[in-house]
């Protein structure tokens, strides 16, 4: 939650719970990690009048990150500057449905095993992290056979291939 990483989009997410809460759904968002961002985040939740449904546990260990991902009822980073997203792979590992951003690099990662958003549209946001519950039984095969391509055994297959083929 360091300010430096606003395009992770947890302030859009805060921004999508009010709708959510309209509609009926008992939202809780958890945040894990710390940073200098965490007041702002809280400032801006209490001014939604969420401020009961975030939390923010700090930072935690390996184990308990692990633990969380299975734990959630999904995963959701609306980033738009995310790399490569070990972090979506690692909760569609867990078992936990993953909702990202439509376009750059998460898009390509999800592989089409993750419900896509548009991350600027806390209403697009709000629509996602429905659709994503509501394809739980779907989005959790799926996501654990995209994060199987990306397993150390599938990239050192693929590495190798790929000198297999320059030295031909």
């Amino acid at each position: 939650m360091d300010a430096r990483e606003r395009y992770k989009g947890h302030d859009r997410v805060i921004a999508a719970i009010p709708q959510l809460v309209d509609r009926g759904h008992d939202v809780v968002y958890v945040v894990v990690g710390e940073g200098n961002d965490q007041q702002r985040l809280v400032a801006l939740a209490n001014k939604r009048g969420v401020g009961d449904r975030v939390r923010f546990v700090g930072a935690v260990g390996r184990e308990t990150v692990i633990d969380a991902y299975r734990a959630a009822d999904l995963f959701l980073m609306p980033s738009t500057g995310e790399g490569f997203g070990i972090a979506f792979l690692e909760a569609m590992a867990s078992g936990t449905p993953v909702v990202t951003s439509r376009g750059g690099a998460t898009e390509e990662v999800a592989g089409g095993a993750a419900v896509l958003v548009d991350p600027h549209d806390p209403a697009a946001i709000a629509a996602g992290i429905e659709e994503a519950c509501s394809r739980r039984e779907e989005l959790v095969p799926a996501g654990l056979e995209r994060a199987r391509a990306f397993g150390w055994a599938e990239t050192a297959r693929r590495t190798a291939d790929v000198y297999r083929e320059a030295a031909a």
